[in-house]
Order: C-alpha cells, then sequence, then structure tokens
C-alpha cells in the first residue's frame, strides 16, 4: 500500500500514548468506510494490529463498551502487557473466547466512537472518515441488504443521540475522505503540528458500496 506509507511513517513517528503502543483510532459514521482504510492503514504500517469497535459492542450496549475496552485492551497495553478481548458474536449474541493483542508498536482502534472523550487521553492520533452521516448511512444500508432495515434504524437513532453528547470529530487529528481513485487526508481541526496539505492516494479502490 505504498499510497499510505507517507501516513504510516509519521504515524510511526509519534511518541507512545498508552505504554509503549502508539494508538490510533478511526472514527466516523457507520458505512463511512472506517474498516477498510483501516485494514488498507494497517497493511501500510506492515500488519499493525486492529481492534474493532463492534467486537466489544453488543445488541443491548452498542455504546456502552468504554468499560471493556479500558478493562480489555487499553489498560494491559498501557501497562506494556499483552491484552485479551472476547469478540461479540452479533449472530449468536454472546462473547466468544479471548483473543491476544500483544503491545505493537501501532495498534488501531476502529468504530463509531473510537475517539469518544474517554479514549482520547490515550491516543496518540484521530483520524476521521469525513464523509456525513447521511451518505454515510446510505452506503450501509446499500451494503446491507433490507433484512438489516430493522436494525439501521435503531442504530442510526443511537448513533446521533451519541455524537451529539460526545462529538469525535471537532478533536480529529485528520480528516480522511475517500474517493473511487483513492483517499485525500487534510488536518483536522484538533490538528496543530501537522503539514497544512492534502496528500493524494492513487490506487484505484472498489465502488463505496462495497466498502465497509
Amino acid at each position: 500500500m505504498e499510497h499510505l506509507d507517507p501516513l504510516a511513517a509519521q504515524l510511526r513517528a509519534l511518541p507512545p500514548s498508552c505504554g509503549p503502543v502508539r494508538l490510533i483510532a478511526v472514527d466516523g459514521h457507520a458505512g463511512s468506510g472506517k474498516s477498510t482504510f483501516a485494514a488498507r492503514l494497517a497493511a501500510a504500517l506492515g500488519g499493525a494490529p486492529v481492534v474493532h469497535l463492534d467486537d466489544l459492542a453488543t445488541h443491548d450496549e452498542l455504546f456502552e463498551w468504554t468499560g471493556r475496552l479500558r478493562e480489555q485492551v487499553t489498560g494491559p497495553l498501557s501497562r506494556g502487557e499483552t491484552a485479551r478481548y472476547a469478540s461479540y458474536d452479533w449472530t449468536l449474541r454472546r462473547f466468544g473466547p479471548p483473543r491476544p493483542l500483544p503491545p505493537a508498536p501501532v495498534v488501531i482502534i476502529e468504530g463509531v466512537g473510537a475517539g469518544r472523550s474517554a479514549v482520547r487521553p490515550g491516543l496518540a492520533r484521530l483520524l476521521w472518515m469525513d464523509l456525513d452521516a447521511p451518505r454515510a448511512w446510505a452506503r450501509g444500508r446499500r451494503r446491507d441488504g433490507t433484512a438489516q432495515s430493522g436494525f439501521w434504524d435503531g442504530w442510526t437513532a443511537a448513533e446521533m443521540r451519541h455524537f451529539a453528547e460526545d462529538p469525535s470529530r471537532p478533536y480529529a487529528d485528520l480528516l480522511v475522505e475517500q474517493f473511487q481513485e483513492g483517499y485525500v487526508w487534510r488536518p483536522g481541526p484538533a490538528a496543530t503540528a501537522w503539514p497544512d496539505q492534502s496528500v493524494t492516494a492513487r490506487d484505484r479502490l472498489p465502488p463505496p458500496s462495497e466498502t465497509a
């Protein structure tokens, strides 16, 4: 992923933010392309681990995962220990066995609310996928199909409440936009040390409807 190499190099050069780890959050509205971008960034970082917040949330606790993230992931990493967290099975509606997460130089946390106020003190950088809510949600609904329309109705209401009470975008260090030909990122509202310029990705990506 040569196009993300400059960003990956900047992130690797940051001082650790959570014990020995540089914790990077990728936040944005549901359907904005967070998981696809996080996967591409992780590859550019040489295989950095990615924690998906969907693994820590549940049907009944869409946004009440902060305690699990702290106890199972960021707490151990802050002590230089291997984290162990259980992933929620959205079909079986239960958590599976714990999986290990060593304190790698860079760890990515991806999901709606990854840049929430309770998480930000441990972040090295907060990246926001800069796609507005209506377009992101429409893309997510197309991706998931009509069978998930009921879930999406409940989700969008919950997401609106969350960001009204605890917004992430105003604190973003970088705003990331996805286009058919790749990504463009620019300094976000909270950025003070980033170069005042955009960096454009040059590779061809799948159509937006095929990305997470």
